[in-house]
C-alpha cells in the first residue's frame, strides 16, 4: 500500500530524479534515513524501477520520431517478434496490442532515410513481420515519464484488496 509519505517522495521523485535524499527528507518533514528506507523498499516492491536521466533526442542527431504498427504471423502468446524489435537500439519501445495490428514500436532515427532502412534492413528481416505502418511525427505537444500520483491513485493490490 502506497501512504502519504510514499506518494509525497514519488511525487518529489518524478520532478527531479536526481534530487538527494537529504533534500526530499527536508521537503517533507523526515530523516534523511527514514526517506532512504522508503526508498529501498519502493524499490523492492518494484514501484521505483530505476533512474534515467531525459536526454535531448534532436541534440543528438535523432530528430525523427516515428510509430510503427507491426502485424505479424505469430501464433497468439508467442513474443519472438517483440523480444526481436526490443533488441534494435533505435526502438525506445513496444507495445503488444488488441486489434488489427500486433505491436507498437516507438522508433527515433537521424532522418527519415535512416528509418526507411530501419524499416526495411530490420524490421522488415524479422520473419514473422507480415506488415508495417509507420507514423512520422511532426510536433510533440507533450513527453511524459510521470504516473499521474493523485490521492485516488493506487497500487494494483490496493485496488484488490479494496474489492
Amino acid at each position: 500500500m502506497i501512504d502519504s509519505v510514499d506518494h509525497s517522495i514519488l511525487t518529489i521523485l518524478q520532478e527531479d530524479g536526481r534530487i538527494s535524499n537529504a533534500e526530499i527528507a527536508r521537503r517533507i518533514g523526515m530523516a534523511p534515513s527514514g526517506v532512504l528506507e522508503r526508498l529501498r523498499k519502493l524499490e523492492e516492491r518494484g514501484i521505483v524501477k530505476g533512474y534515467q536521466p531525459r536526454l535531448d533526442a534532436k541534440a543528438l542527431g535523432l530528430g525523427v520520431l516515428a510509430f510503427v504498427f507491426v502485424k505479424t504471423d505469430e501464433v497468439s502468446g508467442e513474443e519472438k517478434t517483440a523480444k526481436l524489435l526490443a533488441a534494435m537500439p533505435e526502438v525506445q519501445e513496444v507495445h503488444h496490442l488488441a486489434g488489427e495490428d500486433c505491436y507498437l514500436a516507438k522508433v527515433r532515427a537521424p532522418d527519415t532515410e535512416a528509418l526507411g532502412r530501419l524499416l526495411r534492413e530490420k524490421v522488415g528481416a524479422i520473419s514473422s513481420v507480415r506488415s508495417t505502418r509507420t507514423t512520422i511525427v511532426l510536433g510533440t505537444a507533450k513527453a511524459s515519464m510521470a504516473l499521474p500520483l493523485g490521492p485516488e491513485s493506487r497500487t494494483p493490490k490496493t485496488e484488490e484488496a479494496n474489492r
